[in-house]
């Protein structure tokens, strides 16, 4: 394709991008690809689902009034005939071919050559572009080229117009009762049934108006009594989720009083009003300004203060305007939806009557986000074609695990979910009795349950649910929820919280594993392949300063209670553990020395992560205390699937028969050098997949304290000789979907089908 070729495609492309609806895309489409390609006609036909047939939409050549007229049955004609085969038709003559249909309204009987062009989208058929002209002669396969790139394009638009539900040309576009599906990203997981309403902004500050101030001590006396409320109301906002959340995830509040100090937003407000603009325009003009200046700079970290930003200006001009800000009254099945919810306007709602949160913007591991998993709130995020603004009161199913949200879901489809929940909740009381027991088969085998640990509630629930110890402390968290790196003292009184609440219980924290889908918002890792990149243990070492300071403060908060193990993500080679057992060994000892006291030294150990690692077991286990399975990382790069990407995560599974023979050698290996092996992620949370790590012979298996009693009671009601036959016969298969089968047939048989129902939640 020529550089000509390519800065056409570019320029159609960023057309109908810019476009606001499907027929001003499609329009654009017929008439730049017939004056790029110098074709006599251009014509774009849509499959109609319902109606089983393709519509002529737009057209370029053709008599304009045949768009919406003329529509070709399933199977008929050249533009069938694409669909059927899901490939390209080129021809030379069309009347030649016993495909061919003709429509006099169309006008084109005086077209001979046809290249007709299948528009896909995740393996289905869209629709069909066809281009014609009067010579008689095949296109070239650049043409081919060309259109090809061109409809790959055209299908994602076309996607997204079926998915708000605008495609429909035989009625009104509505979802007022059309059922329809929408895929986000799982944020905090559960499920929920209810009725959406919408989060509007507090205040619209895009549509206040210039004007000059009657009274200039007047909107400077209006000014402050706002501010003053605003300032009260985030102090309340605070105070309120004192008990709930943590300092650090209480941190917003602490940036937003900042913004709100005299020397800061109210002392340029305050200019402005003195130049002669009334209160409500002054703010409405600092705020753009921050805003304008954020945007230009292309910084996450700042983008993400132009969302404060937006935040405190709406609250201030709503206290202005006297609004009435108050919500609407939730009830126990409200689902609350909106474009962007911050922390703010979330907590400040009565957090308990909250079914569900979806947003269709953000990502999984947003401030947000965390704090709704915190709070036990299932939430779907990054639904980017949903159309909030019709929603409103509509019903909806909120599937937090696997990342759907389905509007006005058909009877059955409640009545499925509404099974599960009561199922769930049932299962949730007969769990109950498990929190006091030990997990030991009932052939004798003892297993420890530990928690992955992050937030303070999941401290609390561990301890709750009797987890033996801390297999994972994601240490980064403290990081994600400021706006710096936290200082050697701040990080100790937070590790110090995590060891004291495991006293006399190993606590296994992990150093700082940012990168990929874990970034900072005040250190932005921009880079093409993420998962791939600067993340994990590489980062660490490349800033032996953040290392250092981190393991010193682990080490300060340790003394004393000497359950600390600190365990290495991300490693590749043996050289990476080299340099941090020699920062490790050299910040032991200056620290014993600072604080004139012994501290036991910790046990080391490295997440098998990267494949690389499997192949060097026995040179690891020279220089480690312990290895420990990052399973969903390792699934990820064993099997090449991204299981964040909607149209590649069927593919991940950890019941792949690849996964589970590697994690079988890997325990033999292990144990061989004898070094305990522990698992923690998903795959350990899972009762059925759970079951055979236990035969594998993991020595711990650390997971969510939402799956700690369900694991617990797989464990005590399947014997080790069930588990190692089950294993065994597992080995042996070569199809996930063939593994999880034969794993459920067996719980079902042995009375644990309510453990099947529960795991099979995020395959409904």
């Amino acid at each position: 394709m020529s550089n000509m070729q390519l800065e056409t495609l570019r320029r159609i492309v960023q057309e109908i991008n810019s476009s606001v609806c499907l027929h001003d895309s499609l329009d654009i489409m017929v008439n730049q690809v017939s004056e790029a390609m110098h074709v006599d006609v251009c014509s774009i036909y849509l499959f109609d689902e319902r109606n089983q047939r393709y519509l002529l939409m737009a057209t370029k050549g053709l008599n304009p009034e045949a768009v919406g007229n003329v529509a070709l049955p399933l199977g008929e004609g050249l533009v069938g005939l694409v669909g059927q085969r899901e490939e390209i038709v080129n021809l030379d003559n069309v009347s030649k071919h016993e495909r061919f249909a003709y429509f006099p309204e169309t006008g084109e009987e005086i077209y001979h050559s046809f290249l007709g062009v299948p528009v896909m989208y995740r393996r289905k058929v869209m629709g069909v572009m066809v281009v014609q002209n009067r010579e008689a002669k095949d296109f070239s396969e650049a043409a081919e080229s060309f259109l090809v790139t061109l409809c790959a394009q055209l299908s994602g638009v076309i996607a997204h117009a079926h998915a708000v539900g605008n495609i429909d040309v035989f009625r009104k576009p509505n979802l007022s009762s059309t059922y329809k599906t929408f895929q986000g990203s799982p944020g905090a997981g559960g499920i929920a049934l209810g009725r959406a309403i919408i989060l509007y902004p507090l205040a619209d500050l895009a549509a206040i108006p210039d004007r000059e101030a009657d009274d200039i001590s007047e909107e400077l006396i209006l000014l402050d009594q706002a501010i003053e409320s605003v300032r009260g109301e985030i102090s309340s906002l605070d105070e309120k989720m004192h008990d709930s959340l943590m300092s650090e995830e209480r941190a917003l509040f602490s940036v937003f009083l900042r913004m709100l100090d005299d020397n800061a937003l109210p002392a340029e407000i305050k200019e402005l009003i003195r130049d002669g603009h009334w209160a409500q325009g002054a703010v409405k003009k600092v705020i753009d300004r921050h805003v304008a200046l954020f945007a230009q700079m292309e910084d996450d970290y700042l983008r993400e203060r132009v969302a404060d930003l937006k935040d405190l200006g709406r609250r201030i001009l709503a206290s202005l305007q006297e609004a009435d800000s108050s919500h609407k009254e939730l009830s126990s099945d409200s689902i609350i939806i909106g474009e962007e919810i911050s922390t703010a306007a979330l907590v400040e709602l009565p957090v308990g009557k909250i079914a569900a949160i979806v947003t269709s913007e953000g990502a999984a591991n947003s401030h947000m986000v965390i704090v709704a998993r915190a709070l036990g709130i299932p939430t779907v995020v990054g639904v980017t074609e949903l159309p909030i603004n019709t929603l409103d009161d509509v019903e909806l199913i909120v599937d937090a695990y696997q990342g759907r949200v389905f509007v006005n879901p058909p009877r059955r489809l409640r009545q499925r979910y509404k099974d599960i929940q009561k199922e769930e909740e049932q299962i949730a009381k007969d769990l109950k009795q498990y929190e006091t027991k030990d997990a030991i088969t009932p052939d004798g085998v003892t297993v420890r349950l530990f928690v992955n640990t992050g937030l303070m509630i999941d401290v609390v629930r561990g301890v709750q649910r009797g987890a033996k110890g801390v297999g994972l402390y994601r240490s980064e968290i403290p990081f994600m929820l400021r706006e710096r790196f936290p200082g050697e003292e701040e990080q100790r009184a937070i590790y110090r919280q995590q060891l004291s609440h495991f006293a006399n219980k190993p606590v296994v924290m992990r150093t700082l594993d940012i990168g990929a889908d874990k970034d900072l918002p005040y250190f932005e890792i921009k880079e093409e392949n993420s998962a791939l990149g600067w993340r994990g243990i590489r980062f660490t070492l490349d800033h032996p300063e953040i290392f250092s300071s981190q393991i010193r403060a682990m080490l300060k908060a340790s003394i004393g209670l000497n359950n600390l193990h600190i365990l290495l993500p991300m490693v590749t080679s043996i050289s990476e553990v080299e340099e941090a057992l020699y920062l490790l060994e050299r910040d032991w000892i200056a620290v014993q020395e600072e604080e004139e006291v012994k501290i036991t030294k910790p046990k080391i150990g490295i997440m098998v992560e990267v494949p690389s690692v499997l192949l060097q077991i026995d040179e690891f286990a020279e220089l480690v205390d312990f290895f420990s399975v990052g399973s969903n990382d390792l699934i990820q790069y064993l099997l090449a699937v991204d299981r964040n990407n909607p149209r590649v995560s069927s593919v991940y599974s950890h019941f792949h028969p690849s996964v589970l023979r590697t994690l079988q050698r890997l325990v033999v290996e292990c144990h061989k050098y004898n070094k305990p092996i522990s698992i923690c992620g998903e795959m350990a949370g899972d009762p059925l997949s759970a079951v055979l790590l236990m035969a594998m012979g993991f020595n711990t298996l650390s997971m969510s304290s939402s799956n700690i009693l369900r694991v617990r009671k797989a464990i005590c009601n399947v014997s080790m000789s069930d588990a190692q036959t089950l294993l065994e016969q597992v080995l042996k298969m070569n199809n996930p979907l063939i593994v999880k089968s034969w794993l459920e047939y067996y719980f079902k048989t042995h009375g644990l089908g309510d453990m099947v129902k529960s795991a099979r939640i995020v395959n409904v």
